[in-house]
């Protein structure tokens, strides 16, 4: 939408927000990008819907205001249409091609409209946030999400709030395509529902005032209403009508109460409703009055539904189902496996991934935590029903038991997966990814497996014992591949130390007897060969000092790394500090968003 007057600015972003994993789009991401536009007006509005130019008119006069404002209008469903737009774009036709007038065309949406859940919202940049708090991660079109942000900026008593739904014609006719109503909030109960809606219900009940609003029409809600060509606001709680009588077109107004004193020099008289005794005031008051009970809805209905935020979310789609949905065309997905003390730093990985065009990842959860987390932020996540359990996830760092009994869950997943035929990268969250190594780790070919080496030593075999890194490999899934992870799944079980000895003392026999030259090794039994990676494309955490370096990322493009691991460090916070601080961070949890070029939210976390 772009607006006629050049003074006035107005957006639509073009950067696609964060999507859920099967495409839709999180509506939280969707306003911070159009917080962080530099126009002066921005909008959201559904893309099937028709706008008519009435808007233009309307966020002109918002536009004068001297006040920060949020407005949103509810769209109509119209389930006929049959008028036509002329070439022109001016003038719409009937179907005997006659012109219809503009008030005509409204008086027919209004007659004709539907229960609808499609709004529009606009807003100056100003300098206040539209509401306290977070918004959080909604799913666009999913219920509720539209209907809570209004709640919330009204709640927050921020801005000054306007119904503009008389004044704005907009409309979706639903011989294009219809919304799903049957999960809509006013249809059936929750166990009706999906979880797409179930999810949104389930944010809409754990943040803000929601659904803790009564009945009673705010007091701060002020309607925004044309009466013979001029606009007015009402603020119907408190019976007043707001004049706005700015001298001229380029006028600021102000919705400050003045007395008479000040009437000469300020751009607003306030007068109450008793004051409109003219017979042109009173019937167009009587007929805003009715439209109102026209009306077969309410824009701020409150939801009489029985809600359980306790109830546990899950997504509906198994891990076969799940891997045919993401795995890229060569068979392959990227693996992380998460507890939820770590899903600060799973959620920055996969913002870089989200980033980097990766988006064939898939999360195992290794606790209940995680895995509704992971729901409600659109990942593709799968909880693994064998995972250890009563493990403090807060020590679970390198060296610990909990460590140990964790990192066996990866190798078997990761077998679990190969066995459903499909290719696996995994993938600790702590790794960072500069680019995606996947086209370069499939060149080499079937019948091998590569790996990260954990040598430190700058010079000399990268292969010595114990020095394969089970945080970081690739495995294809074929016989010889699958029948070698099996044996190192089966050694694991039975060792009292984490799967990454594992790996080492199987494939490379124990102190290394199956090595090949510096950088490889030959499985005998299976004849899988084992390659070390190069670590200027691959580093470890102690490789060259990089994480010690003034600037990392720097240092790491310079050696033409692909990946960069935060491992050699002991414990979470050290962890998370040094990879904050280094600027390989891609993650607000503040705000639930990923962390982008236009992003106006500062990054501050206490470790």
């Amino acid at each position: 939408m772009m607006a006629s007057e050049s003074d006035m600015k107005s957006s639509c972003t073009h950067e696609t927000p964060l999507l859920w994993f099967l495409g839709t789009p999180f509506f939280h991401s969707m306003v911070a990008r159009s917080q962080a536009s530099r126009s002066d007006i921005s909008m959201i509005i559904d893309s099937e819907t028709v706008l008519l130019a009435d808007i233009l008119t309307t966020l002109h006069h918002a536009y004068k205001l001297n006040h920060d404002w949020f407005l949103f209008s509810k769209s109509l469903d119209i389930s006929h249409f049959s008028f036509q737009l002329v070439d022109n774009g001016k003038q719409w036709l009937r179907k005997d091609g006659k012109k219809i007038k503009f008030e005509k065309l409204q008086e027919y949406l209004v007659q004709k409209q539907q229960q609808s859940e499609r709004f529009l919202m606009a807003w100056n940049t100003g300098d206040l946030p539209l509401h306290a708090g977070i918004l959080p991660p909604f799913l666009y079109g999913k219920g509720l999400h539209n209907e809570w942000l209004v709640n919330e900026v009204l709640s927050s008593d921020l801005r000054l709030v306007f119904d503009a739904t008389e004044v704005v014609s907009s409309f979706y006719p639903e011989m294009l395509g219809q919304w799903s109503h049957k999960y809509l909030p006013h249809a059936g109960g929750v166990a009706e529902r999906n979880w797409e809606y179930r999810g949104n219900h389930h944010l809409a009940a754990l943040y803000g005032t929601f659904f803790l609003r009564q009945n009673n029409t705010p007091s701060n809600l002020i309607k925004l209403v044309k009466c013979f060509g001029q606009y007015y606001f009402i603020n119907q709680a408190k019976k007043t009508v707001y004049f706005l009588q700015g001298p001229n077109r380029h006028a600021s107004y102000s919705l400050e109460p003045v007395s008479s004193r000040e009437q000469e020099t300020l751009q607003l008289s306030t007068r109450f409703l008793h004051f409109w005794k003219e017979k042109k005031w009173k019937t167009c008051l009587e007929d805003i009055n009715s439209l109102d009970k026209e009306r077969k809805y309410s824009l701020l209905t409150s939801y009489k539904v029985s809600f359980e935020v306790s109830v546990p979310l899950s997504i509906t789609f198994s891990l076969e189902s799940l891997l045919q949905m993401i795995a890229d065309e060569d068979k392959s997905v990227v693996l992380a496996v998460a507890g939820d003390s770590y899903r600060d730093m799973l959620m920055s990985w996969v913002c870089r991934l989200r980033l980097l065009a990766v988006h064939n990842f898939i999360v195992c959860a290794l606790d209940s935590e995680i895995y509704h987390f992971s729901v409600l932020q659109g990942l593709p996540v799968f909880k693994d029903p064998l995972a250890p359990s009563n493990i403090s996830f807060n020590n679970c760092h390198f060296g610990t038991e909990c460590f140990q009994r964790v990192t066996k869950v990866k190798s078997r997943i990761v077998l679990q997966i190969l066995k459903l035929g499909y290719n696996v990268l995994m993938s600790d969250v702590d790794v960072y990814w500069f680019d995606n190594p996947l086209p370069f780790l499939l060149s080499f070919g079937p019948a091998a497996l590569l790996a990260q080496s954990d040598e430190y030593n700058e010079t000399g075999p990268i292969n010595l014992p114990r020095r394969l890194n089970s945080g970081f490999y690739f495995a294809r899934s074929d016989l010889t591949t699958i029948a070698a992870m099996e044996m190192v799944v089966r050694h694991a079980s039975s060792s009292v130390l984490s799967e990454q000895p594992s790996f080492y003392d199987v494939l490379c026999g124990e102190g290394g007897v199956n090595r090949v030259g510096d950088d490889q090794c030959r499985e005998p039994t299976t004849n899988l060969t084992v390659f070390f990676l190069d670590r200027n494309f691959f580093p470890n955490g102690a490789y060259k000092g990089l994480w010690e370096k003034p600037d990392v990322r720097s240092a790491c493009m310079k050696l033409g790394c692909l990946i960069l691991h935060n491992n050699w460090i002991s414990g979470r916070k050290k962890k998370l500090e040094r990879q904050v601080l280094s600027g390989l961070w891609d993650y607000d949890p503040s705000s639930r968003l990923c962390l982008r070029s236009w992003h106006r939210t500062k990054f501050m976390t206490n470790f």
